[in-house]
């Protein structure tokens, strides 16, 4: 994946709402593991990035090194075959002077040539160096949303378990409050009560019709003697 992709992953990725993904989750646990696997495969992604740009960074330091240690070189051969050109100019030999005059030339050409060769590195190397440092702040940035992520994630695994937990307690609470056993004994101590009440009264209607019969049973004797007394009266 190019560079600019992945800066731009890890940009999307640094910057997601995480609580506003949440809210449009079905399966807010499935969306946070979700979550965590794209932000640990960025990283992987990212660190690759980073260590072949780095990579290629080193690569044209090297070559700009080259390219300044060749400009050094061409520099001293074209002073030389100056210096040379000069000495034989003083002696009065011109066609052997001319030949490193042109020595000379080819010399600063190859100079020049290597002072734009060193010159594009340089800007280049500018260039990799700013992309490089932003690979790695931006790396920094997701390890550090991918801690926080974890740490969220398994936080609220845990919560929700919980609730989960309070929410059968719950339930089960409701439950037994609906089928609450106690409802049907104060019914049957009712009936229970009931039932007492119709015996006592039963036992009083007993009671009250065999005092009636003895009472009878009294007046019938207490008229026999009445008519025994009366009949002894008529005799005499």
């Amino acid at each position: 994946m190019a560079q600019s992709s992945i800066l731009g992953r890890i940009g999307q990725l640094a910057r997601a709402n995480i609580n506003s993904l949440l809210d449009g989750a079905e399966d807010p646990e499935k969306m946070l593991d979700q979550l965590v696997r794209d932000f640990r495969d960025n990283i992987g992604e990212a660190e690759q990035a980073v260590a072949q740009t780095v990579g290629h960074l080193r690569l044209m330091e090297d070559d700009q090194r080259e390219a300044q240690e060749a400009v050094a070189e061409w520099g001293g051969k074209a002073k030389a075959a100056a210096r040379k050109a000069q000495t034989l100019r003083t002696e009065g030999n011109a066609d052997q002077a001319a030949r490193f005059d042109e020595l000379a030339k080819v010399a600063l050409r190859r100079q020049i040539g290597f002072e734009g060769q060193s010159k594009t590195f340089s800007d280049q190397i500018a260039s990799q160096t700013e992309l490089v440092d932003k690979l790695k702040d931006g790396l920094t940035k997701l390890r550090t949303r991918h801690d926080e992520l974890v740490q969220k994630r398994d936080e609220l695994i845990s919560r929700s378990k919980m609730a989960k937990a309070q929410r059968q307690v719950q339930e089960s609470v409701r439950e037994i409050s609906v089928m609450d056993p106690t409802s049907e004994l104060s019914r049957f101590e009712d009936r229970i009560r009931q039932e007492e009440a119709m015996a006592r009264g039963m036992e009083e209607v007993s009671r009250s019709s065999m005092e009636d019969a003895f009472e009878e049973l009294e007046d019938a004797g207490t008229e026999a003697e009445v008519e025994a007394r009366l009949a002894e009266l008529a005799a005499s």
